[in-house]
């Protein structure tokens, strides 16, 4: 065996050691990676060995916890957040250079790593997986069906078409795997799910593909905006990633096999995706760059407001508006599906807190009285406890939806991780369990070793006052009905810390001409203390807490 790297000690010191029975192999971290030693079989016959390589559900259930240990205090500040890598510049590039607007949508070539790039022959994977999906669908009719009608629509509206010439001039040519997703929320629907992360010989495509800028408005910017004014006004971009054309060359690149029809006795025929699909990394950066460039290339006719409102009231594919008045929110409705239709997007499950803005929007292009703000930038989730905005009341409530998980420690993260609150308009509860999660971590139990009896407990007493959040509604709009023309506004932020964590509340103080009062409660935060924590770390807790830091 030879050891590279001897003389620099520092990158050889074990971060984490896993070891099994005293016979058997060990596996340690460094800074390196992992490294698995320890004694082998007779080394002195030649025999052929197979080597895969997997990444550990621990690991992945790791990052998970660490996601949920930084998500409420984002410590990055704006310019950092905003300031783009040059793997990003060089993405851009390639949108800026490579965007047409072809049959009402815009084209974009796909922002490959490296253009001269060739990528093997994968096909045996894609046969290999769709024999997988074949029995799948076997087994279940109803999805099959569903699943063929969604293929077949894709087909229909021009988004896939079959290739008729299997040999290519792109040097670029692979096949996707795809299997259905189904989502509670939307009975009697599938989506088609391409593998964009499907390996084949260590290459998958969204390895070639750079991610792009996150051209991402904040969600936490959206809703603080959606509750400023009176009157709210909400839609969704109807498939909104299918409706950027990417480029013909690198379609090739968008394969994946699928039977005539769905008919499943006939031998798999090749077709390829016309469009940026859900899965691809570089997806979400296209099709938002898509977004933007349709209100900048009209910006002139139509008002700032209407522009400004796709810029900054997008998160994703929703959008979230409020205005002052009826006659603001119809005028911009209109506006907004004008403007979007030109750049191929389709505006459609409209929503109004206003009977008058509701019944101008055509009845086919309206959605229910309750809208699910649980938004979901991957594949659809069970949220144990969302946010939905009440529109009959006007107001932000709670959703309790709690599965059946064993109390170990996954089974408690996969519950925990799962909570979406993005204001922290319920953060003291929710740190409450983020720190029977953490207690579990400081007492160094295995994923799925039963807890002791006494975090048992306090995780069922828990799990029991949770269902009592759905009572809990919070006013939409900051100003109470009646306001008059604001006079004064005010923000007063209130922050504390101790032994187990710290956190902070913003509220906004608004006064009128005839000096009526009006307290709301904007956002709040929370983050448990580290556990290990250094000695005067507790002191700086208002510091990190100050102001600035916090309204960023």
């Amino acid at each position: 065996m030879l050891l590279i790297g001897t003389d620099a000690p520092q990158a050889h010191i074990p971060l984490e050691v896993r070891s099994g029975r005293h016979d058997q192999p060990y596996a340690i971290k460094t800074q390196l990676g992992w490294a698995v030693r320890g004694p082998v079989t007779d080394t002195t016959t030649q025999k052929s060995a197979n080597v895969n390589f997997q990444q550990s559900a621990d690991v992945l259930l790791q990052q998970q916890l660490e996601k949920m240990w930084t998500t409420d205090f984002d410590d990055k500040v704006k310019v950092e957040r905003n300031s783009m890598s040059l793997e990003d510049k060089k993405a851009l590039n390639t949108m800026n250079s490579s965007l047409r607007y072809e049959n009402g949508h815009y084209k974009l070539k796909l922002p490959w790593r490296d253009e001269k790039a060739v990528m093997p022959n994968n096909l045996t994977l894609a046969h290999a997986r769709l024999e997988h999906l074949k029995r799948k669908l076997a087994r279940d009719q109803e999805l099959h069906k569903m699943y063929t009608a969604s293929v077949t629509d894709y087909i229909q509206k021009g988004h896939a078409q079959e290739v008729t010439h299997i040999e290519s001039d792109s040097n670029r040519v692979w096949y996707l795997p795809h299997h259905p997703v189904t989502n509670t929320n939307k009975p009697g629907k599938v989506r088609v799910v391409f593998d964009c992360a499907a390996k084949y010989k260590g290459i998958s495509l969204n390895s070639q593909l750079l991610q792009g800028p996150d051209f991402m408005n904040s969600l936490v910017g959206v809703l603080i905006r959606f509750r400023q004014e009176p009157v709210a006004i909400a839609a969704d971009i109807e498939a909104m990633f299918h409706q950027v054309r990417v480029e013909d060359l690198d379609c090739d690149a968008l394969r994946f096999l699928w039977w005539p029809e769905g008919d499943m006795t006939q031998q798999p025929r090749c077709y390829k995706m016309l469009v940026h699909l859900f899965g691809a990394t570089s997806s979400p950066s296209c099709t938002a760059y898509a977004l933007i460039r349709t209100a900048s290339d009209n910006a002139h006719m139509y008002k700032p407001e209407v522009v400004n409102t796709v810029k900054r009231n997008f998160y994703v594919d929703d959008c979230l508006k409020s205005v002052s008045s009826d006659e603001k929110a119809i005028e911009l409705a209109a506006d907004l599906q004008s403007l979007l239709r030109r750049g191929g997007f389709r505006l459609t499950k409209w929503l109004s807190n206003k009977r008058d803005v509701v019944e101008s929007i055509p009845e086919s292009e309206r959605a229910r009285s309750i809208m699910n703000l649980s938004k979901s930038d991957s594949s659809p989730v069970d949220r144990a406890l969302g946010v939905q905005w009440n529109v009959e009341k006007d107001e932000l409530k709670f959703k309790v939806q709690l599965s059946e998980k064993p109390i170990t420690r996954r089974g408690i993260l996969s519950i925990v991780s799962s909570i979406f609150d993005p204001l922290g308009l319920v953060a003291p509860v929710t740190l409450r369990a983020k720190a029977i999660v953490q207690n579990l971590c400081r007492q160094k139990l295995s994923w799925d070793d039963p807890i002791p009896e006494k975090d048992t407990y306090e995780w069922k007493q828990w799990l029991d006052t949770l269902p009592y959040l759905e009572s809990v509604s919070v006013r939409r709009c900051f100003k109470p009905q009646d306001f008059g023309t604001l006079k004064n506004a005010q923000l007063h932020v209130f922050c504390d810390g101790s032994q187990l964590g710290y956190g902070a509340c913003v509220y906004l103080r608004l006064k009128d001409e005839k000096n009526l009062i009006s307290c709301s409660l904007v956002a709040g935060k929370s983050r448990l203390a580290p556990i290990k924590r250094h000695l005067f770390q507790d002191l700086n807790f208002q510091e990190q807490l100050s102001l600035p830091g916090f309204i960023r």
